[in-house]
């Protein structure tokens, strides 16, 4: 009797350890019943974003990007300072840069409509990110839904996670290692360069003092952004199709056109030289495995199941 009645609750610990960790993961399906029209409710409101700016949809793709490498896609790169922490969006990567907040919030101002206390912010992240490279023409994957949102943020782990662009070639692959990327996924996810603007502030150096850059791109750069002054002008990232998804990102890098120092460094004599060139004249391939890299991005420490909330305000925990 003793040992069937171990064995029956064996089986139920069993049973509702696997539950919980079936349940924990993410899935395409999450919000079929509980909210069936979340995903076309984010497509229309991103793709009449785009409309009005087509440089919103690399701020959107951004914020996913800078949300997910500090701690996780928990949207805590959303929230704003209050009395216990200072968030994310004045860290230096992100102050006067990251932008797009409004849209988060109109997205979720409607979701609520919809279905209250249903959808994630980090969701409509993931969600509004592929939608974005879609609107700009690029490729679309199957976004992994069942986020849930953090409580907090910090200020110093986005100034010491989120990758810098004047890093060398081997720290990037460090810094991408570190959240358990290879050097493939590194060159592939900066694809997403291939759209968006950079301020003058992270490109100054490169065009004014390095030598592997073509010289008639730097004289053109350098009228917009002078050795002092004008630090937040904007330049292209890629100035052939900037406000198109496509891989001509990875044919200026082959010319030395690359703006950003971090860039130029995945086609400098190394490592991921052979990718580079491998992009830059197979668009099908870059798409098929941006779109991979992308779900992985996704799934980088989600909160799932009981842990976090689900913020009514993408801006303020509950």
């Amino acid at each position: 009797m003793a040992s069937s009645s171990f064995l029956s609750s064996f089986s139920f610990c069993i049973s509702f350890f696997l539950f919980g960790v079936v349940s924990g993961q993410l899935s395409s399906t999450f919000y079929d019943t509980s909210c069936p029209r979340a995903l076309s409710i984010i497509k229309s409101a991103v793709d009449s974003a785009v409309s009005s700016e087509r440089r919103m949809g690399a701020s959107l793709l951004r914020l996913h990007f800078h949300d997910c490498f500090v701690n996780g896609c928990d949207a805590s790169i959303l929230l704003d300072d209050t009395s216990t922490f200072t968030g994310e969006k004045t860290a230096l990567p992100n102050a006067n840069s990251v932008r797009g907040f409004d849209v988060i919030d109109t997205i979720k101002s409607q979701l609520e409509s919809a279905c209250p206390g249903v959808v994630s912010c980090a969701d409509i992240l993931a969600v509004a990110a592929r939608d974005s490279v879609v609107a700009l023409g690029g490729t679309s994957w199957t976004v992994q839904l069942g986020r849930r949102d953090s409580t907090t943020a910090s200020l110093n782990d986005a100034n010491n996670d989120l990758p810098a662009p004047f890093l060398d070639l081997s720290a990037l692959i460090s810094a991408f290692a570190n959240k358990g990327f290879t050097a493939n996924e590194l060159v592939v996810l900066s694809g997403a360069h291939t759209i968006g603007q950079a301020r003058c502030t992270t490109f100054r150096d490169r065009i004014h003092n390095e030598t592997n850059i073509d010289s008639q791109f730097a004289t053109s750069m350098k009228s917009n952004c002078p050795s002092s002054g004008g630090d937040n002008n904007l330049a292209n990232l890629d100035t052939t199709t900037a406000t198109t998804f496509d891989n001509v990102f990875f044919t200026n890098l082959l010319s030395n056109k690359g703006l950003l120092h971090s860039d130029q460094q995945l086609f400098n004599g190394g490592s991921t030289d052979s990718q580079v060139r491998t992009y830059s004249t197979n668009s099908a391939t870059f798409f098929s495995d941006f779109g991979n890299a992308m779900i992985k991005m996704g799934n980088l420490s989600p909160l799932t199941g009981t842990s976090g909330q689900l913020r009514t305000n993408c801006r303020r925990v509950n």
